[in-house]
């Protein structure tokens, strides 16, 4: 049997298959190795899946990551995984060529993820073989969960968001500027706690201001990080994640407008990476 992870900052999805049956697939808390260490993630991993799972039985796992951009981090997902299943190969991957594996399959294009934090790559159709740099929710991640949380606190804040969304968003923000200051600055996973308000934008969508926070994030990162790859204007542009799928009519504009083809947007690439590793 073969397992499968695509692991953002907040969640992770699993899918164990054998050739010939159907896949079975779960979630646990996702894994970020900037973030968490490998203790933390066997205690969870063991927690979450341990009992599910007959060891003994995986073969092969193929784990695609948020953090695993060098050895040292993806070395912190494998030495957790190899104390849960030592018998079985393991390979770590950043989470750009499940993006790109899961979004164009064998066909070159670019590779996007717009979930809590975001990324690109171009892709040939096997290889990652360009990446404009993330620089994480602190400095970049525009076009994120992370990023539009970080601009609606903002207009909050600074008295730009308009009157008929004060009132709900207050609802989010009860112990106002002490409460949202802990939560960045003093408890664990600030991108996530930023990339909550996300929803908000979302249950929003329709309101003008909030078309155009979104549309001026996406634009941001397509202008950063997008149009630096050569040939950007000739291959389909793909999308993954929960921001990208939920917001897709307002990307789907912002692409229009760079005059950029319109590829593939996955919400959850998990499917799809069962395929190509059926393949």
């Amino acid at each position: 049997m073969k397992i499968v992870c695509d692991s953002g900052s907040t969640k992770a999805d699993w899918s164990v298959f054998k050739k010939g049956q159907e896949a079975i697939t779960f979630s646990t808390r996702g894994i970020n190795p900037v973030f968490h260490d490998k203790a933390f993630i066997f205690s969870e991993l063991n927690k979450e899946m341990i009992g599910e799972l007959d060891g003994q039985e995986i073969h092969d796992i193929y784990y695609y990551g948020a953090g695993c951009w060098d050895n040292n981090l993806k070395g912190v997902i494998s030495n957790a995984l190899s104390e849960l299943f030592p018998q079985t190969n393991i390979e770590v991957h950043h989470d750009l060529l499940g993006a790109a594996r899961a979004a164009c399959g064998d066909a070159p294009g670019v590779a996007c993820i717009l979930g809590t934090g975001s990324n690109s790559c171009l892709y040939d159709g096997k290889n990652v073989t360009d990446n404009v740099k993330n620089l994480g929710y602190l400095v970049g991640d525009e076009g994120s969960g992370s990023h539009l949380g970080k601009e609606i606190l903002r207009s909050y804040f600074y008295r730009e968001l308009p009157k008929d969304l004060i009132e709900p968003f207050e609802e989010l923000v009860p112990n106002g500027k002490s409460g949202v200051l802990e939560n960045i600055y003093q408890k664990d996973n600030p991108n996530v706690y930023l990339a909550s308000f996300a929803r908000f934008l979302s249950d929003h969508k329709k309101h003008f201001f909030v078309q155009e926070l979104v549309y001026d994030s996406f634009v941001d990162f397509l202008n950063r990080h997008v149009c630096k790859y050569k040939g950007h204007l000739e291959i389909p542009i793909s999308f993954i994640g929960s921001v990208a799928f939920h917001f897709s009519d307002i990307l789907k504009i912002a692409l229009e407008r760079k005059n950029m083809e319109i590829g593939k947007i996955v919400r959850k690439p998990i499917n799809e990476l069962v395929r190509y590793h059926q393949n």
